[in-house]
């Protein structure tokens, strides 16, 4: 399959079960909920070293939020909802409550339940008062600048975490260029986010090592240094090689990012130095959501077999 002159790898991504969730944090400007955002989901690529994987969805205007401020939509996964459970009001204390002018409430309503301020409400030292509206209930506490409204918890969705694709790319600028067109284009669908640095990684990993203990290490197939001591997966002219990782609330919802963000890339096309896009597996045996590529773009205009 060939896009614009660029290649369709005839490969598939590989990805796994995820347990997330989604906080909306409101604050007076939209540069603090921003700020807000970017430290909680702050180091938060893998959960191989992170514990978590987290991402800022999309930003909120006034209208889409409770409190009716500007806002963030910020959406947090990892490996089981234990974990979760113990992450999310550890970055919602250290890096929302303290952040100024900030509120946090429920983005998902259903699934098990994550808790909020049911949690970091005792950092109020018997001063928090609780609110119930509805069926909800909110904590109000007390702090210097005045006082962080919360939500008490926030619901759960059993996600995906793991789909992929992969740019080869002529040249490090041409790969660049590319990853950001589609991180732009990615960005507009809902369910989704790239926990990597801009949502792009530079240093895609298969599992394993030659070194014992170490869960996974630099993918040799795809380092275009290697390509003459190493099995490689390149041809001669591919230069520079970026990955786009996706989390998404669903199998559709990753499936759409990863169509959205290929037909960007394949945009800039041959012309723009991009020579192929494929994707990162294990063979099939780390997770049971398989994200084909050829599928995914069948229906994209301009293809040829």
């Amino acid at each position: 399959m060939i896009l614009n002159g660029v290649e369709i790898r005839d490969n598939f991504a590989e990805a796994f079960p995820m347990v997330g969730t989604r906080l909306i944090v409101t604050a007076d400007t939209p540069e603090w909920a921003l700020t807000a955002g970017r430290t909680t989901t702050g180091f938060a690529t893998s959960v191989i070293g992170c514990g978590c994987e987290a991402g800022i969805e999309r930003t909120l205007s006034p209208e889409e939020t409770p409190d009716g401020r500007p806002g963030v939509s910020l959406l947090i996964f990892a490996m089981d909802f234990g974990s979760l459970k113990k992450v999310v009001p550890l970055r919602l204390g250290q890096c929302v409550l303290t952040c100024p002018t900030t509120a946090c409430y429920a983005g998902v309503e259903g699934g098990k339940r994550v808790p909020l301020a049911k949690t970091i409400r005792y950092f109020a030292d018997g001063h928090q008062i609780s609110k119930k509206i509805g069926e909800k209930r909110f904590w109000r506490l007390p702090v210097m600048e005045g006082e962080f409204v919360c939500d008490e918890d926030t619901g759960s969705v059993e996600g995906v975490g793991g789909g992929n694709f992969l740019i080869l790319a002529r040249s490090r600028a041409a790969a660049l260029h590319a990853s950001e067109q589609a991180v732009a284009a990615m960005g507009k669908v809902e369910g989704v986010i790239l926990p990597f640095p801009g949502g792009v990684v530079r240093s895609g990993s298969k599992v394993g090592s030659k070194y014992k203990g170490l869960f996974a290490s630099t993918n040799d197939a795809y380092c275009p240094t290697l390509r003459g001591t190493r099995p490689s997966a390149l041809p001669p002219e591919v230069g520079s090689v970026l990955e786009i990782v996706i989390d998404g609330f669903s199998f559709e919802a990753v499936s759409e990012a990863t169509k959205v963000g290929v037909a960007a890339v394949c945009a800039v096309g041959a012309e723009g130095g991009v020579v192929a896009v494929d994707a990162g597996n294990y063979g099939g045996n780390l997770g049971p959501f398989h994200f084909k590529l050829r599928e995914i773009m069948k229906d994209s205009a301009g293809g040829t077999a």
